[in-house]
């Protein structure tokens, strides 16, 4: 399906997605008129560099990576979330690659955007997600010998001799 001679909607997008890369990329639906689609992890780098490389999508600006830890999901606790922005065509769309806990890893984007290269660490800093090909992956904001990664739902988020803090008050 062409897009030159349609409106640019989430629909649409979606299509034309899922025309080139078939079963390796399914809709998750729309959140806040953002599309919402989940691919392969091995296809992050051939989804994003065609998204950038498009005629018509041009989504040429990534505006953020980063990751949920999602426990209760067997081989899918860790999505990773790429946010990409058209600015030819004032469109937005979310990407998720969930990743099993065990072994967290995904190509890097640093060969397509540089600021990849940040975001990618700060990830990989607070949820383990370790991008394969990336040119420095180490902790950016937490001390080098920090053994865990903070924002794994895994450990306590206080004391566990504490009464005046309940976990479930945070989302555990």
């Amino acid at each position: 399906m062409a897009l030159n001679n349609m409106a640019l909607d989430n629909n649409s997008i979606y299509e034309t997605i899922h025309q080139h890369f078939g079963e390796s990329v399914s809709n998750l639906g729309d959140t806040y008129s953002m599309l919402n689609v989940e691919i392969k992890p091995k296809q992050i780098v051939a989804l994003i560099s065609w998204l950038q490389n498009h005629e018509t999508l041009q989504f040429n600006f990534l505006t953020d990576i980063c990751a949920v830890h999602y426990p209760e999901q067997t081989e899918r606790e860790i999505a990773v979330v790429y946010h990409m922005h058209s600015f030819s065509n004032n469109v937005r769309i979310r990407i998720k690659a969930y990743l099993p806990e065990q072994n967290p890893e995904i190509p890097t984007l640093t060969g397509i955007f540089s600021a990849a290269n940040w975001m990618e660490r700060e990830t990989y800093d607070f949820f383990g997600v370790r991008f394969l090909g990336h040119p420095d992956l180490r902790r950016i904001l937490n001390v080098d010998h920090m053994e865990m990664f903070p924002m794994l739902k895994q450990y306590p988020l206080e004391d566990s001799s504490r009464t005046d803090k309940d976990d479930r008050f945070f989302g555990r």
